[in-house]
């Protein structure tokens, strides 16, 4: 166990390049803007067109099943390889599930405390649930899940969401909210906004999409109990300033859901498909069930496990891009377990544990278990191996980041030598 020390927080030796990724996401944003417009209309025609022929009462949906775009969709032929609408279409199995997780902007784990929290970023309680994205056009709504499948199909109130007798909207007309379903009071809970009423937020700071988030939605009517054309409520949640009295309320507030932890994002982060730094998620047992991994019986293993990606050079890879190396596997067991360029396998973290040296992985004790579920469809990220890692040996717990929030403080109340009088 680590040595108690009430201000190691934000002084723990660095085991991750996170902040400086944090910088270069920033400037990154700032020099390649896409064409956010054609990014949202994309998405918005791949989720529709991709709907499942079967009924409504199956939320889930088979992953082999073949899918079809209208010949209207032909014009994203000039989007981009991973927003191609006609290539989707054409894509089965994992690869449905793959190409949907890439359109949802992905929180990294919190491994240390960005700099400027409490003046750069939000924080809010994580609904547990779902996560997916929804949306609605031409008198339909519907919501996928991160691995490609239906999980409703559905009326709403939402702009172009429903057939009624005054019309579904323009062809223009379409949304697309980033949500958690919370399956115990039927709730969407939307904890973005990339797109609405035709308007694409792809471009827009976090700032801006949750001030817009607030107040259209409530216009909408879409908080409004479920009836004939609005199948399910959405709800915000409550976001918070992340200063000392904000970070509290977010994990010590009431709220009509079950927590999963806190996410963090940062005030000028545009919405970007992929894993980013410039969104983090952090839990403790306080505001999560589900802190450490559980096993698939649902039981914490003794030793911490992580599912990396076999490449065809015997590497062992996370999700992340650019990917994290681990290690390699032996040939012997790529030979005799049969396994193949881009199978998943789950390993354990053997007692040498991970090594780290100017903040980057360096050694890996791994000790392979087998393939993974054939469900899932990512590798574990970087961050989450790590926060994985800390919660078991050094955890990051919140009054580290109240003591860095609060340290921030003392350093900007310290008076300077020169007294401007207006």
């Amino acid at each position: 166990m680590a040595p108690h020390d009430i201000r190691r927080p934000f002084k723990r030796a660095a085991i991750s390049d996170q902040q400086k990724r944090r910088e270069l996401s920033l400037l990154r944003q700032a020099q390649n803007r896409r064409d956010a417009q054609q990014q949202a209309r994309c998405l918005a025609s791949s989720i529709l067109s991709l709907q499942s022929a079967a009924p409504e009462s199956q939320p889930e949906q088979s992953d082999t099943e073949i899918e079809t775009v209208p010949e209207s969709e032909q014009e994203s032929e000039a989007f981009s390889k991973d927003l191609d609408v006609r290539q989707a279409s054409k894509l089965r199995g994992p690869e449905v599930r793959k190409w949907f997780a890439r359109q949802l902007m992905l929180p990294e784990w919190m491994i240390d405390v960005p700099d400027r929290l409490a003046q750069d970023w939000y924080v809010f309680a994580r609904p547990a649930g779902k996560r997916c994205f929804v949306v609605s056009s031409n008198g339909t709504t519907v919501s996928r899940q991160r691995n490609g499948s239906i999980l409703h199909h559905f009326p709403s109130a939402l702009p172009a969401g429903a057939k009624i007798r005054d019309g579904s909207g323009s062809a223009q007309s379409y949304c697309i909210l980033d949500c958690i379903f919370h399956e115990l009071d039927q709730t969407y809970y939307v904890i973005d906004m990339v797109c609405w009423n035709g308007y694409s937020l792809y471009d827009c700071t976090a700032e801006f999409r949750f001030y817009w988030l607030n107040s259209k939605l409530e216009e909408s009517g879409a908080c409004n109990a479920p009836s004939h054309y609005h199948k399910f409520r959405f709800s915000a949640v409550p976001v918070y300033n992340c200063d000392s009295s904000g970070l509290y309320s977010a994990y010590t507030g009431v709220v009509p859901y079950a927590k999963d932890g806190l996410l963090f994002y940062n005030k000028h982060a545009l919405y970007q498909t992929g894993n980013t730094p410039l969104a983090l998620v952090w839990k403790d047992e306080n505001c999560s069930q589900y802190v450490i991994d559980t096993d698939g019986k649902g039981e914490i293993p003794s030793q911490q496990q992580v599912v990396l990606e076999l490449q065809d050079d015997r590497k062992l890879v996370t999700s992340d891009d650019p990917p994290v190396l681990f290690g390699c596997l032996d040939g012997d067991i790529i030979e005799k377990s049969g396994l193949h360029t881009g199978n998943l396998l789950r390993f354990a973290i053997g007692d040498g544990g991970l090594s780290f040296a100017d903040g980057k992985l360096e050694k890996a004790d791994l000790i392979y278990l087998g393939k993974s579920n054939r469900a899932r469809a990512f590798a574990d990220s970087y961050s989450k191996v790590l926060f994985q890692f800390m919660v078991r040996h050094s955890p990051l717990k919140i009054d580290d980041l109240l003591a860095s929030i609060n340290s921030a403080n003392d350093q900007e109340k310290t008076p300077s030598d020169i007294e401007m009088v207006g």
